[in-house]
This record gives C-alpha cells, sequence and structure tokens, in this order.
C-alpha cells in the first residue's frame, strides 16, 4: 500500500463544520501539505464560514456542500479527496466514514467511532474490503504526557503491567449539553435522555489501550458497568434557574458517574470513569501501575522500585516526562495555534495519507475504544459483564504494538 511521498498537496475534505469542525481547520490550515478542497455542513452558513476560514488564511476557496443532512454524499462523490475528517453529530459518524472508504477516501473520524458494536464491526469490515485505513481522531493519545509513558513502558521501567485506570471527568452540563446563559438544551443533550452509559469514553482509554498493548499481544474480554443516581442535571438546574424550570424535576436516564471494568485475556484490569455532570475540575485521572512501579497523571508522580530515590514515595514527573520526550514532540511546537496534541495527531494523519499507508490508529483501535459505549449501557441495564468482542479475530496474538513506535 506505501507509495514514494507525494509532492502535491494532500487534498481532505472536512464534513461537519461547527464548533469541532472549525477548529480542526483552524489546526489543517497551519500544515503546508494541505488543501483543504471541500468542506459540507447541513447549514449552507456553517460551510460558508469554513471556506471563509481557509480563504483568510491565504488557501484557495474550498467547494462548498451544504443544505441538506446528506450533502456529505455530493462531497464524497465529488473527486476532489484524498481524507475526510468527520466532525459532526455522533449518530452520523460510521455511516459518512463507511461512504468514504467506499470511495477509496481515508476517514479521520471526531470521537466517538461509532455508536454500536454493529457500526464498530461493519467499520473494521468495510476498511478490511477496501484497503482503505480508517482512523478515529483520539487526541489524547497523542498528549506528550501520554507518549512518554508509552515509551517508559516499552523500556519495561514499569515491570509488567497489571492495572489501570481512567477517566474522563469534567462538568459539561453548562457548555456540551446546556446553554449556560438560557439552559436550551443542545444536540448532546438528547443522549442523556434516551441512555445511561458511558457517553464518551475515547479520551479516557485512547492512551491506555498502547499501555496494555490492547489488539496487540493482548485484548479485552469482558466488561461490567455500573452506574449511579441521576442528581446531577436537576441539581444544577434548581440552583441556576429555580426549582420550577423543567430540567429541574425532568427524569434523565443518564447516571452521573459511570464506572465500568475491563478485564483482558492475560489478567490486566482497567477501570474507566464517565463524569460528566456534578461539578468538578477537569481531570483524566489516567494511572498505570506495574511490577515495578506506577504512574499517576493527576498526581503529576511516579514511584519506580529500586530507582525512586526514597522507598514508596513519590516523586515529580515532569522530570520524565522531559527526558522520555516522544520523538514526535522533540521539533519546535511553540509557535502553534491551539493544541498541540491535535496538530501531532493532524500531522500523522496526513503523512499517512500521503504515503496511502496505515494510519497511527487504525481501526481495530478505533472499533474497541468506540465499542464500550454500547457494551456499559448493556452491562449497566443487565447488571452483568458483557463479553467484548475481538475485533481482530484472534490477530491480536501474533500483531506488533505499532502506534508511536
Amino acid at each position: 500500500m506505501n507509495k514514494e511521498l507525494s509532492k502535491d498537496p494532500v487534498r481532505i475534505g472536512v464534513v461537519g463544520t461547527g464548533k469541532r469542525g472549525q477548529k480542526l481547520i483552524g489546526y489543517l490550515l497551519q500544515l503546508d501539505d494541505v488543501e483543504i478542497t471541500a468542506v459540507c455542513d447541513g447549514s449552507v452558513s456553517e460551510a460558508e464560514i469554513a471556506a471563509g476560514m481557509c480563504t483568510s488564511s491565504g488557501k484557495k476557496k474550498p467547494s462548498v456542500f451544504g443544505g441538506k443532512k446528506d450533502s456529505y454524499r455530493r462531497a464524497l462523490d465529488s473527486g476532489l479527496l484524498d481524507a475526510v475528517i468527520i466532525a459532526t453529530y455522533w449518530d452520523s459518524h460510521a455511516e459518512i466514514a463507511l461512504l468514504a472508504m467506499e470511495n477509496g477516501i481515508y476517514p479521520g473520524i471526531d470521537v466517538p467511532a461509532a455508536q454500536t458494536v454493529e457500526q464498530a464491526w461493519k467499520l473494521v469490515e468495510t476498511s478490511e474490503k477496501t484497503g482503505i485505513p480508517c482512523m478515529m481522531l483520539e487526541n489524547w493519545s497523542f498528549r506528550k504526557d501520554n507518549l512518554a509513558v508509552l515509551n517508559m513502558k516499552r523500556l519495561g521501567m514499569f515491570g509488567e503491567i497489571i492495572h489501570c485506570h481512567c477517566a474522563h471527568s469534567h462538568n459539561c452540563i453548562d457548555h456540551w449539553f446546556f446553554d449556560s446563559e438560557t439552559g436550551e438544551p443542545k444536540w448532546q443533550a438528547e443522549y442523556l435522555m434516551k441512555h445511561n452509559r458511558d457517553q464518551y469514553p475515547t479520551h479516557a482509554v485512547g492512551p491506555v489501550i498502547s499501555w496494555m498493548d490492547i489488539n496487540r499481544g493482548d485484548i479485552f474480554t469482558e466488561i461490567f458497568t455500573m452506574t449511579s443516581a441521576s442528581r446531577g442535571i436537576n441539581a444544577y438546574f434548581a440552583d441556576k434557574f429555580g426549582a420550577d424550570h423543567p430540567n429541574a424535576v425532568t427524569r434523565f436516564r443518564q447516571g452521573d458517574i459511570v464506572t465500568s471494568l475491563l478485564r483482558t485475556s492475560s489478567g490486566k484490569t482497567l477501570v474507566v470513569n464517565n463524569d460528566l455532570l456534578l461539578p468538578r475540575p477537569y481531570s483524566n485521572r489516567w494511572m498505570l501501575q506495574g511490577t515495578k512501579g506506577i504512574y499517576d497523571e493527576e498526581k503529576s508522580s511516579i514511584y519506580l522500585a529500586g530507582h525512586s530515590p526514597q522507598y514508596q514515595k513519590w516523586e515529580p514527573w515532569q522530570p520524565y516526562e522531559d527526558k522520555y520526550n516522544h520523538r514526535w514532540y522533540q521539533q519546535d511546537l511553540s509557535s502553534l495555534r491551539g493544541r498541540r496534541a491535535d496538530f501531532v495527531m493532524l500531522r500523522r494523519f496526513v503523512d499517512a495519507v500521503a504515503v496511502r499507508g496505515p494510519v497511527p490508529l487504525d481501526v481495530y483501535d478505533s472499533a474497541v475504544m468506540s465499542a464500550i459505549v454500547e457494551l456499559s449501557e448493556i452491562s449497566a441495564r443487565e447488571n452483568r459483564p458483557v463479553p467484548f468482542p475481538d475485533f481482530t479475530r484472534g490477530r491480536w496474538k501474533t500483531n506488533e504494538p505499532y502506534f508511536a513506535v
């Protein structure tokens, strides 16, 4: 599949040009070897704003597709694209990615890539059938700290990995789910009414699947999920808008805290928390624990047996992050506008498209992370562990680690 790097720019389209889509466009415009050739949104005005971002940066105006829910079909059939960035509503991610692969276009899908296990399987099967790689754009896998941990893990500094913990802890009521001024629901609020599950597991799990060698030497075999009562949304609306506001008494299906326990074939365990509906500062709570030591992101601390200066005493993490800095961060990124992890992620995605080669996070990684959404709901509803699909169909036993190698 690999070919020599082309001197022509990589032609990229962006489907979904709202807030997240525009952020991703901003990062893409910082890449000299990228030409944004198409922008697409159900709202023509949103698509035109995105096109204006391109011309304001000195680039050509992309073709604009919009006005209909399925305008993306015309964009994908236009012959203008080598790759497409999909930043639409969650329910449409897999559908658009499937059509992209059928058209020979690399999909870069904002998280999560799929809402159901069936969709995840379709992504895997279509990528295998067409030979087109499919990548979910899980930016936290590309963070500097997480890549340094991965380097240390691969050097054996933590020994055999036994257990990990991760979370997406971020009070999202007043900006993701509801308008902070009016209390009106945004599109994501619909999921809180319909589902009780880990709605957004990929930021938490993204770095961990590489730490645990998931799909490459190990695999998740089962998941058991419990959810707390739902109180946070009602309390927020009662405090801010008054006890007579409808959302102060509306019954939401989504529990405030979701806790999932996953087990792997080799006996490792992983705890994942989804914590989006109660007051708290942002945190991912990454923790990796092995037979020789432990890393704790929330404490910004590390302890390595036989290496740390004091017996069973934490030491600061930052010197280790600097010493084991991944090569992707050894260039000067100080001039970048926006988050460096997003830039590094898109840089690696574009590099893969340019040579028609493998993407850094492949379709099997994308499927595993996304499958947690539906599997956590089934487990919580039925109060039992449920089997975790093997999207590699056994190839995990011989697959070599490759992310950020």
